[in-house]
């Protein structure tokens, strides 16, 4: 089976956990993009979307959905994004799209949150997939060094990558990441760093790996 193909089928799995009336969180990705192709087909039975970036806030318009605004809606019920990898417990690296820091902000604010994932994604160890880090411009050396001082990661500017909210990404290589709370909270620390790739505070609640049938982490 493709990669593509297994990201459908669990994009398609998703959508058993849409109820009517329902505002749906939406991330960001190629997985999701799979997601909100079939949301297109229910979407007279949800209330709106909520979105966690530009690309995907143009692809649900493109579909004719509505995409509210956060400040708007309050809590949601259900947010629906992919990883780029995913451990034995749900946690998760995010950020290879460049958007952790909305996506972090509706998985805070959603009751459920359901992670859609091909087979690739599930490894035992976080951090063979660069760690992301969005900093604010003027701290991106001084973040570059502190993180390299407290990981012993090697951090590398995503050069001409600029996120949707003005900032730049780090990106941490060589990582082996077997305490990502601690890492996710440590990081977050440094002056200057707007949000860290790792979704290990808040887990995803449910994750689906694509294939033939999907099945449940």
């Amino acid at each position: 089976m493709s990669q593509n193909e297994a990201k459908r089928l669990a994009a398609e799995k998703a959508i058993e956990y849409v109820e009517d009336g329902m505002i749906v969180g939406v991330g960001t990705g190629s997985t999701v993009a799979f997601f909100i192709d079939a949301l297109a087909r229910i979407k007279h039975r949800i209330a709106g979307t909520v979105s966690s970036s530009d690309q995907s806030t143009e692809r649900l318009r493109a579909h004719g959905i509505e995409v509210m605004e956060l400040n708007n809606t309050g809590d949601l019920a259900l947010y629906v994004d992919g990883a780029d990898e995913c451990d034995p417990h749900k946690r998760l690296i995010k950020g290879g799209g460049a958007a952790l820091t909305r996506e972090k902000i509706i998985a805070e604010a959603s009751e459920k949150f359901v992670c859609i994932i091909d087979p690739a994604k599930l490894v035992p160890v976080l951090g063979k997939f660069p760690l992301p880090v969005e900093v604010i411009p003027m701290a991106r050396s001084l973040a570059a060094r502190q993180i390299l001082a407290f990981t012993g990661g090697q951090p590398v500017w995503r050069d001409g990558v600029v996120t949707d909210n003005g900032n730049v990404i780090i990106d941490v290589h060589g990582l082996s990441i077997t305490d990502p709370v601690a890492m996710e909270r440590e990081l977050s620390q440094i002056p200057g760093v707007v949000s860290v790739g790792l979704f290990a505070r808040r887990p995803a609640d449910v994750v689906i790996i694509g294939g033939e049938p999907p099945r449940l982490l």
